[in-house]
C-alpha cells in the first residue's frame, strides 16, 4: 500500500497515473478525499491530528506528503510543524518510508544557482518555517530514526496545476484573451518545474534504494527563460499577442488590503526580482531523465486549457 497525503493536488493527480501504471495499491488521503479510478481507498484525515495521520499511514510502505496548505502565515505556524511531526511519527509506527514534496523558500534570495548543498538562510517568514520542518525530517535521516527523502521542486506549472502562479497569471489570463501578468521583474530568469516530471521524479526516487535518506531537486530545465519569454511562448500557443503587465510592488501593496493572497506572496517577491535559478543535474544524471522543454511544458498546459 502506498498512501498520498494531501492528494488531489496537481502533483498528487499525475502522481496517482505514474503508481496505477506501476499496479500500485494506493490510499488517497485528504480532509475531503474523492475516490479516482485505479485507486484502492480514499480515506479523510486531519493530517495536524496525530491519530488521523496513524491510521491514514497505518499498513504503507511508502507515504508521500504532498500537502498544500492555505497560503496563510498563521495556518502555516500552526500547522505545519505539527503535520510533520505527525507524519513522521505515524510513518515510523507503520514501518513506513516517507517521502516529502518540498519547495524552496528555505534557501532564501539565492546569488546563483541553487543546488540541494544550498545552505539554509530564509528570507521570509514562510521559508522559515519551511526551514523548521526540512531540518525536523533531515534530523530523522540523520539519526537513522526513519528512512526518508526530500524532494524538492522550484515554482511549478502544468496543465493541473491551477494554482501555480503561471497558470493563474498567464495560463488563465491568456486562454480567456485578457492581458496577463507577472510579478516584479519580467527582465530576470525563473525556473519552473513541470508538474508532470515532478510526480514522476517522485515515482523513479521511491523506486531507487539508492535515492532514500537524501534531498533531491526534482527535474526541472536548465537554461530558464525571463518572465516576458515565457509569456511570449503561452501566447504564442494560444494564438494570440503577448500582452501583460508587470506587477510592482506598490502595485501589490495597494492589492494586497484587498486581497489576502496577495499580501501573502508579498513577502515571496524577491523571487521575482532577482534570477531564480534551479538545478537538477544530481536527478537527471542519476536516473538519466531529461526534464520536459519548456516550449513542450507550455504546450501541454495550454492544450488543456483548451479541452
Amino acid at each position: 500500500m502506498v498512501s498520498i497525503l494531501g492528494a488531489g493536488g496537481a502533483i498528487g493527480s499525475d502522481l496517482v497515473k505514474e503508481l496505477i501504471a506501476r499496479n500500485e495499491s494506493i490510499r488517497l488521503v485528504s480532509r475531503n478525499p474523492k475516490l479516482v479510478p485505479g485507486a484502492a481507498e480514499a480515506v479523510a484525515a486531519d493530517l495536524s491530528n496525530l491519530d488521523n495521520t496513524v491510521k491514514a499511514i497505518a499498513g504503507s510502505r511508502i507515504a508521500f506528503l504532498l500537502v498544500g496548505l492555505k497560503y496563510d502565515i498563521t495556518e502555516w505556524r500552526a500547522l505545519w510543524p505539527r503535520i510533520m511531526r505527525n507524519a513522521i511519527e505515524a510513518a515510523k509506527r507503520a514501518n513506513a518510508r516517507l517521502v516529502f514534496f518540498d519547495n524552496v523558500y528555505m534557501y532564501g534570495k539565492v546569488e546563483g544557482v541553487m543546488t540541494e548543498q544550498t545552505p539554509f538562510h530564509p528570507y521570509s517568514k514562510k521559508g522559515e518555517i519551511r526551514s523548521q520542518i526540512a531540518a525536523m525530517l533531515l534530523d530523522e535521516m540523520k539519526t537513522g530514526n526513519l528512512t526518508a527523502l526530500i524532494a524538492r521542486s522550484a515554482d511549478f506549472y502544468g496543465p493541473r496545476a491551477r494554482t501555480g502562479i503561471p497558470n493563474v497569471l498567464v495560463f488563465d489570463k491568456l486562454a480567456k484573451g485578457a492581458k496577463a501578468s507577472w510579478l516584479a521583474n519580467d527582465s530576470v530568469k525563473h525556473s519552473f518545474t513541470f508538474t508532470p516530471d515532478a510526480a514522476r521524479s517522485l515515482v523513479l526516487l521511491a523506486e531507487s534504494e539508492s535515492a532514500w535518506n537524501q534531498t533531491w531537486h526534482v527535474p526541472t530545465t536548465p537554461d530558464p527563460p525571463t518572465g516576458k519569454q515565457f509569456i511570449e511562448l503561452v501566447a504564442k500557443e494560444f494564438g494570440t499577442q503577448p500582452k501583460y503587465r508587470v506587477l510592482t510592488r506598490p502595485m501589490l501593496r495597494v492589492a494586497g488590503w484587498f486581497n489576502t493572497t496577495v499580501r501573502e506572496l508579498y513577502e515571496m517577491l524577491y523571487q521575482y526580482e532577482f534570477d531564480y535559478i534551479f538545478d537538477s543535474t544530481k536527478f537527471t544524471t542519476a536516473f538519466r531523465f531529461q526534464p520536459t522543454s519548456y516550449a513542450e511544458g507550455v504546450r501541454r498546459t495550454a492544450q488543456a486549457y483548451r479541452q
